[in-house]
């Protein structure tokens, strides 16, 4: 055996855990980025009649009110959940969520339930949820539909 190959073969573990290392680094840096995720209404949302689904691949956020407390419902735990209520000036009305019994589930009284109390109402909201550095983020219409 040469010497270039004894060399090689002394520094070659140094190099593996030195490299496994470092990758280590890079993912768990690369994790902690801020990610955006867009959700889309799977039908029609009808958020007084319990009718409004997002989603965003595997993910889902209900959205429903009951009793003037809007009520968020997610497939995934949440680290928290905002609504805004978007008036005809565009501009919105933020109501920071509270977590229910679950990080699965969000609450907050709103006014949502008087702005579309009617038969063919609508009205323009957003909504963001984090979940460990990852935003999902919609703006989407509740019109109700009886």
């Amino acid at each position: 055996m040469n010497r270039h190959t004894k060399l090689a073969l002394l520094v070659m573990p140094f190099l593996a855990v030195g490299g496994y290392i470092a990758s280590d680094i890079y993912l768990e840096h690369d994790a902690q980025q801020d990610r955006i995720y867009q959700l889309e209404t799977v039908e029609h949302c009808d958020i007084i009649n319990q009718k409004c689904i997002l989603e965003s691949g595997d993910f889902q956020i209900n959205i429903s009110d009951e009793a003037g407390t809007t009520i968020v419902n997610s497939t995934f735990p949440l680290d928290s959940a905002t609504l805004f209520i978007v008036n005809s000036s565009n501009e919105a009305t933020a109501y920071p969520m509270g977590m229910q019994d679950s990080p699965y589930y969000w609450q907050s009284p709103t006014e949502l339930r008087s702005l579309i109390p009617n038969q063919g109402d609508s009205y323009k909201l957003r909504i963001i949820a984090n979940i460990k550095g990852g935003k999902y983020i919609s703006e989407f219409y509740s019109q109700t539909v009886r």
